[in-house]
């Protein structure tokens, strides 16, 4: 995907790749987000090391990033990551990350209907997702995507409190997914 200026209420965002000169403002971004946002990830990005890993593995081709971006800030991202050397380089994870005040304003819904178009154009047969099981509204608009409960797991991440969560995981048959969507007129945008 290109830059593309949405326009969403009265709100003008900008969405665009995930590039090397917006590290710094990914990290403002990161330690903006409540701790228990970041604990679906595999990573902690509020870390610099991470955020350059990151950015090589989108130089790389391994993780396709988009960014809504509002007035210079970073207000919301996704992340579809693939592994093509794994036994897996047909499934790919689906990560969206919104800013606390952007929450409630569909921003959420049409950066996942864009990272479900990437994962369509990489050609991608089954996505996952994962999240901390009481983010209800994150639950709800993948399923609204065709995503499906797969596995629940125990006490698998650990908050900086020393606390544990337990991480829903979700996934989603790519084409079955796409095609209901097309028959009700309904379509993600490709990145």
């Amino acid at each position: 995907m290109s830059e593309t200026i949405l326009r969403l209420n009265d709100r003008e965002i900008l969405l665009r790749p995930f590039t090397e000169t917006d590290a710094a403002a990914m990290l403002n971004f990161a330690r903006s987000l409540p701790e228990h946002d970041l604990l679906f990830l595999s990573r902690d990005i509020t870390h610099p090391k991470v955020v350059a890993a990151w950015l090589d593995q989108v130089a790389d081709g391994q993780i396709h990033s988009l960014l809504a971006v509002e007035a210079g800030d970073i207000i919301g991202c996704t992340a579809v990551v693939r592994d093509q050397f794994g036994w897996s380089p047909h499934v790919g994870e689906m990560r969206v990350l919104m800013a606390v005040a952007a929450r409630g304003s569909g921003l959420g819904r049409v950066l996942a209907q864009a990272a479900f178009g990437t994962a369509i154009s990489l050609g991608l047969e089954k996505l996952t997702a994962q999240m901390t099981i009481d983010q209800v509204g994150a639950i709800g608009l993948f399923e609204e995507l065709g995503f499906r409960g797969e596995a629940l797991l125990k006490d698998h991440v650990r908050g900086r409190d020393g606390r544990t969560y337990d991480i829903a995981v979700l996934s989603c048959d790519v084409a079955r997914a796409a095609s209901q969507r097309a028959a009700l007129g309904l379509s993600d945008g490709a990145a």
